[in-house]
């Protein structure tokens, strides 16, 4: 094994426990209401949920899950940020939407790392191009006789080849790790130090989350239940309810109909 690859393993070793230590920190300064409305309540209710423990565990899960996605989606990018630099001394960039400058074989890469290959919708895409052509006169304003090519890399997914559409390259999974570390088995090496403790800290995040359900299950059954049933009516108007701003900022509450 390389030095690189071992200072990478250590990189990797020593993050991954920040980011379980994060998702934990998450999970347990999260609460029911921050939950509860960042879900639609009408789809909830379409799934036919009748347990209140069921229903607490569906958009808890769905809640962290995609908190979890975006703080692991940071540490791919974090890693691949330390590659770079390990590699070609390459550096964070100063310009906007640009993680990541290096120069390699009289070639100036401006790179923006993101996770998914399906990263944003189309204004941020337009932006991001924007962002690359901006960079690129900002060196060719320097008099640089270096080219510049900007690389979009997504940390997984797959690309059949390099795609140019005249302003950038976007290369995902197996092309990225290989675009940056001249490895084609880059990839595959990276999973295994990932798993790192894995198991240990596991164990202790079944218990919190086990925790959590149990407390957010009681908590919703004196708010939301009536004579042991789901309320969807007070649901939907804590979720979308209009909120009177006065003084106290109240959410007001709706005539009920009668039975």
């Amino acid at each position: 094994m390389s030095e690189v690859n071992k200072k990478v393993n250590r990189f990797i070793e020593k993050n991954i426990g920040h980011f379980q230590k994060r998702c934990l920190e998450l999970m347990q300064g999260m609460s029911l209401d921050d939950a509860l409305k960042k879900r639609n309540p009408y789809l909830l209710k379409a799934k036919g949920i009748e347990l209140a423990q069921d229903l607490v565990k569906t958009f808890l899960y769905d809640y962290i899950t995609q908190r979890e996605r975006t703080l692991f989606g940071r540490f791919l990018e974090e890693l691949a940020l330390f590659v770079g630099n390990e590699l070609y001394n390459g550096h964070k960039s100063s310009a906007e939407g640009i993680d990541l400058e290096f120069k390699r074989n009289n070639v100036h890469y401006l790179l923006s790392i993101k996770s998914a290959p399906n990263w944003g919708n189309s204004s941020e895409v337009k932006k991001q191009k924007e962002n690359f052509i901006t960079a690129k006169k900002r060196i060719a304003a320097s008099k640089s006789a270096m080219p510049t090519q900007a690389v979009l890399g997504c940390c997984f997914g797959r690309s059949t080849k390099k795609y140019d559409n005249g302003a950038y390259w976007k290369i995902c999974g197996q092309h990225f790790w290989l675009f940056l570390s001249e490895d084609d088995d880059f990839y595959l090496q990276i999973i295994k130090p990932i798993g790192y403790k894995a198991r240990d800290r596991n164990e202790k995040y079944q218990r919190e989350y086990a925790t959590l359900i149990n407390l957010a299950t009681e908590e919703f059954a004196k708010r939301f239940c009536t004579m042991g049933k789901i309320d969807w009516e007070k649901i939907v108007h804590f979720n979308s309810g209009i909120i009177v701003r006065n003084s106290r900022f109240k959410i007001k509450q709706p005539k009920r109909t009668q039975n």
